[in-house]
């Protein structure tokens, strides 16, 4: 039986309670991930970030065009370094089913003795 559901419902609710305003990277099914301010979820696992800024993977043409201008140039020895794509979307809800993985940011200063 998976940790999730050993938990009883008061100490679910104690977790998600610590969890509020902590910022969180939420990963989905389209391989996007969103980074943002935890405000609440619901039953149906959905998620609300507040702040929140979405992050995309390069596009399979954007890698072929930066792949092209590498291998005919003499740049950096035929590597490609990509940034992520991102832009500021302020309040969203996340719904559960497409949500992959969430992580809880924490610094060495946060982190329990």
């Amino acid at each position: 039986m998976p940790a999730a559901e050993q938990m009883s419902r008061g100490e679910a609710g104690d977790f998600l309670q610590s969890l509020l305003n902590k910022n969180l990277r939420v990963t989905t099914t389209d391989a996007r991930m969103f980074w943002g301010g935890f405000k609440c979820t619901d039953p149906e696992s959905n998620v609300i970030l507040q702040h929140t800024y979405e992050y995309r993977h390069p596009s399979t043409q954007q890698l072929l065009l930066a792949e092209a201008v590498a291998t005919t140039g003499n740049n950096n020895n035929g590597t490609i370094k990509m940034e992520m794509q991102s832009r500021y979307l302020g309040l969203v809800v996340i719904p559960g089913k497409y949500i992959t993985k969430i992580e809880v940011e924490e610094f060495a200063s946060q982190l329990p003795k």
